[in-house]
């Protein structure tokens, strides 16, 4: 397991920024930790201190920078108009969807496991399309 690439959603990061819950979880982690350029780009989007810009900045300096491929941005408008004809979501959901579905195709294509606190999105997804997934929940001390 330890060879094995991790790619972290952004619920993970804002959850553990704001009240460090996983902090056991970081420290039991196992595997080589990728970044997704849409990851970066959400949390980048959300940064208004300078330590949350420079977290960004050390996490792009020192993990390798995976980003969807055009294969994967035209796959995610398929899966997200499958989603839409199945469930009836509003643009905002399907807005609020695009960045998850395509954080799990890019993982997919790479290899690698989805880490998550975002359970619902990403099993939704995963119904859709299979790959990696890893929830986290906070751990027992």
């Amino acid at each position: 397991m330890a060879n094995r690439l991790v790619i972290f959603d952004t619920s993970v990061f804002i959850d553990h920024l704001r009240t460090d819950k996983y902090s056991y979880n970081f420290l039991a982690l196992q595997g080589l930790i990728r970044n997704s350029s849409v990851v970066l780009s959400e949390l980048l989007r959300r940064a208004s201190k300078q330590v949350e810009i420079s977290f960004v900045a050390a996490l792009a300096k020192n993990h390798p920078i995976l980003s969807p491929t055009s294969k994967d941005w035209l796959e995610s408008g398929e899966i997200l108009s499958r989603m839409n004809k199945n469930k009836g979501y509003t643009s905002a959901k399907l807005r609020d969807l695009h960045f998850d579905v395509l954080i799990a195709l890019t993982a997919r294509h790479n290899g690698a496991t989805v880490i998550t606190s975002n359970r619902s999105d990403f099993e939704l997804i995963k119904d859709y399309k299979n790959f990696q997934l890893e929830i986290w929940q906070e751990k027992a001390r």
